[in-house]
């Protein structure tokens, strides 16, 4: 006798039953993931994602004017002080936000919540999940608001410090912006352009840096050249005392920004001036073309992968039936003889190639 065929897989292994449909979790997690994250996936993910666009706006709109004088108060809070001689009271002066400005912030809070628990409930992948920055910043992002909230009810010393050090990092939530990348595509071909241009960046830092140093060096000497002997520091004459704060003369000439809070007042100062930016602009203009060729590739292929047709969801695969020409073991790919050249390697994918059309 022949061998045996092997026997198919279990259809429950395989979420798959014999003239059954797959379970509800198969069919309707795909649907709900892309309905949080892919925004042209179906009409009610478009509403999602507006939904999402306009608590964006909101919040960092409410970060913005929480830090304008006129939604701040300042308030005389007494509190009392345990000393060496006994209990006292105390005055403290501090500044209070708003209160409808915590509720706006608190109901953009409970949809970010939503949203990120509903992503991290429907990902496919959670370890990819985990790993992608914008999901980091989802959460740090929503963290410090909840900390905050059950911190402020703590009159210890150690929760009023640790509220202080939470108030300061509030900055994070202007990380929200980076979600917009999610909504449109020009975002995501930028950031995909800064990834490419990481040399080119380095290297233009690099030109900078000795740039500023060198020229920082030569203003420092050069206005120093016809000075009155009686100003041994120079600090009647010129702004460059030192050579570092010619560092930041350096930055603002070298990347054509102007002058503003010091300049050169000698004539030998101001030819050092000259080159100095002219080799800033000779500097800067050295690998912006290449940083703008890639934003032109990336571009052009996100307005290609637009025009073609949308990609639907493949069917899951049913394990082959007994008669069916597939049925039986997989055939073995032939193997290149020994000596014989190998094929070459495909180039990796495009970033924006690997993504959904959008």
């Amino acid at each position: 006798e022949g061998p045996r065929p092997p026997e198919p897989a279990e259809p429950k292994r395989l979420c798959l039953e014999e003239g059954r449909p797959a379970g509800w979790w198969r069919r309707w997690r795909p649907k709900l993931w892309a309905l949080f994250e892919d925004p042209y996936s179906s009409r009610m993910a478009r509403y999602v994602a507006f939904a999402s666009l306009f608590f964006i706006l909101i919040s960092i709109t409410t970060f913005c004017l929480e830090t304008h004088e006129a939604f701040n108060r300042v308030i005389n809070k007494t509190e009392t002080v345990t000393t060496v001689n006994g209990t006292g009271t105390q005055v403290a002066v501090e500044v209070e936000t708003e209160p409808f400005l915590t509720y706006v912030e608190g109901t953009c809070v409970v949809w970010f919540t939503f949203e990120f628990l509903m992503r991290v409930s429907f990902c496919p992948d959670k370890r990819d999940f985990v790993k992608s920055s914008l999901n980091i910043i989802d959460f740090v992002a929503i963290l410090p608001f909840y900390l905050e909230v059950g911190l402020r009810g703590l009159s210890s010393k150690a929760a009023k410090d640790v509220l202080g050090f939470l108030r300061v990092v509030r900055f994070v939530r202007i990380l929200r912006i980076f979600k917009l990348t999610r909504h449109f595509v020009g975002l995501r071909v930028l950031g995909h352009t800064l990834r490419a241009s990481t040399n080119e960046f380095l290297l233009l830092v690099i030109f900078l840096a000795l740039g500023v140093l060198i020229f920082a060096t030569m203003i420092y000497y050069a206005e120093r050249i016809g000075a009155d002997p009686d100003d041994v520091t120079g600090s009647r004459h010129t702004y460059f005392k030192n050579i570092p704060i010619g560092f930041w003369w350096a930055v603002v000439t070298m990347t054509t920004l102007g002058y503003g809070d010091m300049y050169p007042m000698t004539w030998s100062g101001m030819l050092v001036g000259a080159l100095c930016a002219l080799a800033g602009v000779l500097t800067i203009a050295m690998p912006v073309p290449v940083i703008v060729n890639n934003f032109g590739m990336y571009y052009s292929l996100a307005m290609a992968k637009q025009k073609l047709p949308k990609k639907k969801n493949k069917h899951i695969p049913r394990p082959p039936q007994p008669g069916s020409p597939g049925y039986g073991p997989s055939p073995v790919a032939p193997q290149n003889p020994p000596g014989s050249p190998r094929p070459p390697r495909r180039p990796p994918a495009c970033p924006l190639a690997q993504e959904e059309v959008v």
